[in-house]
């Protein structure tokens, strides 16, 4: 049994994380900003914290008698989010910043830094047809303004707390990670989730129209939540010591995305293009070639097998909120 600490264990990822180690047996102290009844998933076999990671004595607090942190702590949403809020991402910067400061005094001996494929230089992502961005790639840097930038600074700093204090630190760049428990509405949520939103959306109002940011040429991997934990506890015991991409090889367009959702909801949509929407670069994929060099693994649940379960579990949380709204209206008559 370890002793483990999970920061942003309220989010999407965090609690996800949180359900499999408590589940084997480890003793997690999930922590998270947000109120409890906020968090997307409360395992109740955790301690569960409600604490401010930026606030360095808070970090203190949650390090203090474990031995592991998981740091996927950050205030980040889809594309329409991080364009629209550089600031508030970079200040996710003094997340990492104090949890590496409690590691080192509180004895922590792995950490685990969440970091994202907004790091790579945006000049070789310009063309949807992507060959894969190699983890190499990240330099010379032009990462994505404001989110982009916090994680490679982030990714340094775990560099040299574990060359100068000797804190195992392993990082994996995430590659769009999408599935059930996540946010699908309110501006955070991102492409896979949007879209199956819309489509069942468009399906209950009759409005047989979808909105796509952009021409829909762009290009992206998106790697089901399974195969991000798994890649997540792989990737923290093993021996790698530099940045490792963990993502879907299989690109897709955003167009071809929406085929998808379509196929799995059974209508067509009329497609109406927003050219002046957020829209990110023009075409980004995980290269995979050091990940199966090091673990003999990468992920590879196909998106249409992800996709069918994320559009049913939001199609159950909206037909329940629909519930919800018809109910409240009755007896408001």
């Amino acid at each position: 049994m370890k002793r483990i600490v999970v920061a942003g264990a309220g989010g999407f990822i965090g609690g996800h994380l949180v359900k499999k180690l408590v589940k084997e047996s480890h003793q997690v102290r999930a922590v998270d900003i947000k109120p409890l009844n906020e968090w997307y998933q409360v395992s109740e076999g955790a301690e569960n914290l409600v604490l401010d990671l930026k606030l360095k004595d808070n970090c203190y607090q949650a390090a203090n008698g474990y031995n592991e942190v998981f740091n996927l702590a950050a205030d980040m949403g889809g594309m329409g989010f991080i364009e629209k809020n550089k600031a508030a991402c970079m200040l996710s910067v003094l997340i990492n910043t104090h949890l590496l400061m409690a590691s080192r005094d509180c004895g922590i001996d792995r950490f685990f830094y969440a970091s994202s494929a907004c790091v790579y230089n945006a000049t070789k992502q310009t063309d949807p047809a992507n060959p894969g961005l190699r983890e190499s790639d990240a330099y010379p840097a032009l990462a994505e303004d404001g989110y982009g930038w916090e994680k490679l600074f982030s990714e340094r700093m775990c560099r040299h707390f574990s060359e100068d204090f000797g804190i195992t630190t392993r990082v994996a760049r995430f590659h769009n990670v999408y599935g059930p428990y996540g946010t699908y509405n309110g501006g955070r949520e991102k492409v896979p989730a949007a879209m199956c939103r819309k489509v069942i959306e468009a399906g209950i109002t009759g409005n047989k129209e979808i909105v796509i940011w952009g021409d829909g040429l762009q290009t992206r991997s998106f790697m089901y939540i399974d195969d991000c934990i798994k890649g997540i506890s792989d990737i923290m015991y093993s021996n790698i010591k530099e940045p490792l991409n963990l993502g879907s090889s299989e690109m897709v367009s955003i167009n071809g995305l929406v085929d998808i959702v379509e196929e799995i909801a059974g209508y067509k949509l009329e497609r109406k293009y927003d050219l002046d929407a957020p829209k990110g670069v023009r075409g980004r994929n995980s290269e995979n070639t050091l990940i199966r060099k090091y673990l003999g693994w990468e992920p590879s649940i196909p998106l249409r097998t992800g996709m069918k379960k994320t559009f049913e579990w939001i199609n159950q949380q909206l037909a329940e909120e629909n519930k919800s709204k018809k109910t409240i209206s009755r007896f408001n008559k």
